[in-house]
């Protein structure tokens, strides 16, 4: 009899079987001193995408204490908080791409609840989201484009560099330069994106022999041309004060683009990806290296990756503190809310408490 399936109420919000048996291990972590104080002090919830372990992570506080909170989701990518109205969006990478909304309820501090999921063809290959006036865009890596996503599984292709074109024409067969961060701005002309490669070769983003140190780049949405080169797989460029800050992570770096060349701020212990900036402290993840791809990797000791997050003076590239997951792999995007806003998502790390989550979810209402 299936009469007692699909119950878990994390497999509902996510429509995933496997959400009801998501590991222990990947949820336990490691916090250096000082680490709660910070976010008190800040006043935020930092939320976390873990692409390989299919979580949603939210670390803040609550009533004064230490708040760690996740959500599963198949393959979760690209996050973008928009922070005057509290809505989250998070893109599921795979085929079809999915983007699943949530918004804070008005209870129970806010928690991140779910409130629609849109499909969108898989060839997209979505990546970064981000808002860009009332709208919200995506890397479409798979077509070396960005593009404007409708609410309804529609989409526009709205900017791509000029190394894309052949004969004046974009080539959106296949993905070709790993077009896959943007630092948005005001417009997409004030906006910048990340690729990994000026060139369409015969070998692909995906091949293993793929070449990638130095060949990286943040593009101008401007000019559609190299604004900064000599990276090496960069991502999750943003833009803070004018200035565009971005994750070198074949080399573990964190620095921002200024003279078309990166200026290195920090060096920290694996892949950097994932960045948002709150004031002057920058939060970026670091990942550990899959071992087949260590090539993607040249500057880093694959032995020593690790799976974190880490709070970087801008100033003075000083790791304030850091909060690493000892079994955890892989980051892909960070971003922050306020937690007057949010205290996270509705499963706490620590311990489910399934009757608590069952009478949330049967009467939630959102703002």
């Amino acid at each position: 009899m299936n009469d007692a399936e699909w119950r878990d109420t994390a497999q509902i919000c996510s429509q995933w079987r496997e959400a009801a048996r998501i590991a222990p291990a990947f949820l336990e972590c490691k916090v250096s001193r000082g680490w709660w104080s910070m976010f008190l002090e800040l006043g935020i919830t930092l939320l976390i995408t873990r692409e390989y372990e299919h979580l949603v992570m939210a670390l803040g506080s609550l009533n004064g204490r230490p708040h760690i909170t996740y959500l599963p989701l198949p393959h979760p990518s690209g996050l973008t908080v928009d922070r005057a109205s509290g809505r989250v969006q998070i893109a599921s990478t795979r085929n079809p791409n999915q983007v699943y909304t949530y918004e804070p309820t008005v209870s129970e501090g806010g928690l991140l609840a779910p409130v629609s999921s849109v499909f969108y063809p898989g060839n997209l290959y979505l990546h970064d989201l981000a808002r860009i006036g009332s709208s919200l865009f995506a890397n479409a890596v798979g077509h070396n484009a960005v593009a404007r996503l409708g609410d309804d599984g529609s989409f526009e292709r709205v900017w791509w560099p000029d190394c894309v074109e052949r004969a004046g024409e974009p080539d959106f067969s296949r993905n070709y330069i790993q077009l896959n961060s943007i630092a948005a701005g005001r417009t997409l002309r004030s906006s910048f994106f990340t690729a990994s490669s000026t060139s369409m070769g015969r070998l692909r983003p995906g091949h293993l022999k793929y070449p990638v140190d130095r060949r990286g780049v943040i593009f101008s949405g401007a000019t559609r041309e190299p604004f900064c080169t000599g990276l090496t797989r960069p991502h999750s460029a943003r833009l803070k004060d004018g200035r565009v800050w971005v994750a070198n992570s074949g080399y573990g770096e964190l620095g921002f683009a200024e003279d078309c060349r990166l200026h290195v701020v920090a060096r920290l212990p694996g892949w950097t990806r994932g960045l948002c900036i709150v004031n002057d402290i920058a939060f970026v993840a670091t990942s550990r290296v899959i071992p087949r791809y260590a090539a993607y990797a040249p500057g880093l000791d694959v032995s020593k990756t690790r799976c974190a997050v880490h709070a970087v003076c801008c100033k003075s590239g000083k790791v304030l503190g850091s909060l690493e997951w000892p079994e955890g792999n892989q980051i892909f995007a960070i971003d922050w809310i306020a937690a007057a806003a949010s205290a996270g998502f509705p499963f706490e790390a620590l311990k489910r408490r399934h009757a608590r989550e069952r009478a949330f979810f049967y009467s939630y209402a959102t703002r």
